[in-house]
């Protein structure tokens, strides 16, 4: 990833943060002279030194198959949106795309027994603790016999991270005046992916 100064950002828990926030991970292997790409939601555990990440495909994925032992990067992609000169307050400025982005790679493991119905466990409890004060779904919720064939039917596996790098292009580049112009033509969109860009420019602003 093409990384200018300005908008380098190493720290393991802002980067940790994108992920929790944007959990769908691309993934991307190399098999032979191909790329393969595969999407996938994950849940990232805090360990030395950069993280690991959790997740599971369809077992008749054509990934999954490629996946044990093998270099796998990933990316997750946070808010974004295009930057309209007009709300810069200096001239002879052009358009552009503010984003946050966040890279990793490692070395997939598949996960055997019970730490496949752990990771599944895991996922779904983070995404059904953000639907609040609805009671969560749980595996429990299922008979003894649809979740051994649920499990079954997935792989699973984990990717301790060895390089994990973010670039967080929020116009750390232009001047006070001209990122707060953006910031508050962002918010007046009244969209939601602005307001989420809005914020993290205003906090970025703010380190």
């Amino acid at each position: 990833m093409y990384r200018p100064k300005a908008f380098v950002v190493d720290e393991v828990e802002a980067l940790h943060a994108v992920i929790r926030a944007r959990v769908l991970a691309t993934l991307a292997v190399v098999d032979g002279e191909s790329a393969h790409f595969a999407y996938a939601p994950v849940v990232i555990d805090a360990c030395a030194p950069f993280g690991r990440l959790r997740f599971h495909l369809a077992r008749q994925n054509p990934v999954a198959k490629l996946l044990d032992g093998a270099k796998v990067r990933v990316s997750f992609l946070g808010a974004d949106g295009y930057i309209s000169p007009d709300w810069y307050v200096s001239e002879g400025l052009v358009p552009t795309w503010n984003y946050i982005a966040v890279e990793g790679e490692g070395i997939a493991r598949r996960l055997e027994g019970d730490a496949c119905e752990a990771a599944l466990a895991d996922l779904s409890a983070q995404q059904e603790a953000r639907l609040a004060p609805k009671a969560p779904w749980t595996l429990e919720k299922l008979p003894a016999t649809r979740r051994r064939q649920l499990l079954e039917a997935i792989s699973f596996f984990a990717l301790p991270l060895s390089r994990l790098e973010g670039k967080f292009k929020l116009s750390q580049d232009k001047s006070a005046s001209d990122r707060g112009g953006v910031v508050r033509a962002l918010s007046a969109l009244q969209d939601p992916q602005a307001e989420r860009l809005a914020r993290a420019m205003d906090a970025q602003g703010s380190d």
